[in-house]
């Protein structure tokens, strides 16, 4: 077969692919990838010579064959290279996003029981799909500009971005689980280092988890705004920018950051922690023995939830409220760092609340990820909706109860080491 055939063929396989997709090409792209088709013709023996390096152009999977065989197609754009000097600039050139994560998310999403195809025409390589997602969720870059980046059309981005987020949305119940067994008892901490002796610290609580909360701004078109944003100016979330209107992101986080909970409402639908509470009294085993929750002073106290003492009496209510304080840290560490690495989440612009929804449960989906893959990143700790809320929560009897009964224990073994 001469070249002339090739460049037929080539051509041929880009139109049979318009028909099935039923989306016309602009003329820019169609050249494009009937370019990239002569190249990977003519120069196979070249390109295998090169260096590995990452491409500037997104290379598209477009020959398909129609033959009762199966597909057959021309090799996909390259995976990254692994570490070395290749590694570290081709980390440089996509925008600081890890290689081994855009390799690991891939695997992850190949091997996920869902099987929906990617939306867009471009049928991308599966690691250049996650790099062109991971570089929208963490640059606050445009689609504008990823689209120059990867020269493919906005509306392309727009859609290669949500099927992305659709795919990392079905794995929240894989990814994001709350711990059961052995793996609950890995993930206890104790409440306190005050225990001195083997019978007290039977009576001591550990810590299963942090619960509290946090708000992402959301940019809405007009007439999709908030109810509340028609609320009195005295009424409404005060924050330095006043976006059309917010996410509220409740997490329950364990001592390394793990996600063990999440939960995505619209800013006017304030459940503080009801729905969890109710959980976890229907199910008391999905709390291990002599555990608890820490929470804030908006949440209900329960005798699986401690909440700190709205009002401070005297150093027993001081010493327990500081003594979760130190607990609540750890969320807010959490969030700093799902910020630090996901800066998208700083002022949502996507259209409607299910899209940004789904960007942010593909955020807390792909932060458990990297903290399993063992990549911390730290960023600026703020005063999350762990322990610094005014509002008084609702307190059942067993909550006062035990509350009660952890911050005597507290104080007792305070006051017998000093």
């Amino acid at each position: 077969m001469d070249v002339g055939e090739h460049v037929l063929l080539a051509g041929k396989a880009v139109l049979d692919m318009m028909e099935r997709e039923w989306q016309p090409l602009s003329a820019g792209e169609l050249e494009h990838r009937l370019d990239q088709a002569v190249e990977e013709i003519l120069e196979p023996e070249l390109v295998a010579g090169l260096e590995p390096q990452t491409p500037r152009t997104v290379y598209v999977q477009f020959l398909q064959s129609k033959s009762t065989a199966g597909p057959q197609s021309f090799p996909a754009t390259t995976d990254p290279p692994e570490g070395g000097a290749a590694g570290a600039e081709e980390q440089q050139e996509t925008g600081g996003v890890d290689p081994a994560a855009v390799r690991y998310i891939s695997e992850l999403l190949q091997s996920s029981t869902s099987r929906t195809r990617m939306a867009g025409r471009a049928r991308l390589s599966p690691s250049h799909t996650v790099l062109l997602s991971l570089s929208l969720l963490s640059e606050r870059i445009s689609y504008r500009s990823v689209s120059h980046r990867f020269q493919l059309e906005k509306g392309n981005v727009h859609r290669i971005f949500s099927s992305f987020c659709e795919r990392i949305n079905s794995l929240e119940e894989k990814l994001i689980r709350w711990p059961l067994g052995e793996e609950a008892e890995e993930m206890l901490s104790p409440l306190s280092v005050l225990h001195q002796d083997d019978e007290q610290e039977e009576r001591v609580l550990r810590v299963l988890g942090v619960l509290g909360h946090t708000q992402i701004p959301v940019r809405l078109p007009a007439g999709k705004l908030d109810p509340e944003r028609e609320a009195p100016a005295q009424k409404r979330v005060k924050k330095e920018a006043e976006p059309d209107s917010w996410l509220n992101l409740e997490l329950v986080c364990s001592r390394r950051g793990r996600l063990l909970h999440c939960r995505i409402s619209r800013g006017s639908d304030l459940d503080r922690g009801r729905s969890l509470r109710d959980k976890l009294k229907q199910h008391p085993e999905l709390m291990p023995s002599r555990s608890c929750l820490v929470a804030g002073a908006g949440y209900p106290l329960t005798a699986q939830v401690l909440t700190p003492y709205s009002r401070v009496c005297g150093p027993k209510e001081e010493l327990f409220n500081k003594t979760l304080e130190e607990h609540g840290q750890v969320l807010d560490r959490t969030v700093a760092s799902l910020r630090a690495r996901f800066k998208r989440l700083t002022y949502l612009d996507v259209g409607t609340y299910d899209r940004a929804r789904a960007v942010v449960l593909t955020a807390c989906v792909l932060h458990n990820v990297f903290v399993n893959m063992g990549q911390e990143i730290r960023g600026e700790s703020g005063r999350e909706g762990a322990l610094n809320e005014e509002e008084e929560g609702e307190e059942d009897d067993e909550g006062v109860r035990r509350r009660e009964a952890v911050a005597d224990l507290l104080l007792k073994n305070a006051k017998s080491g000093s």
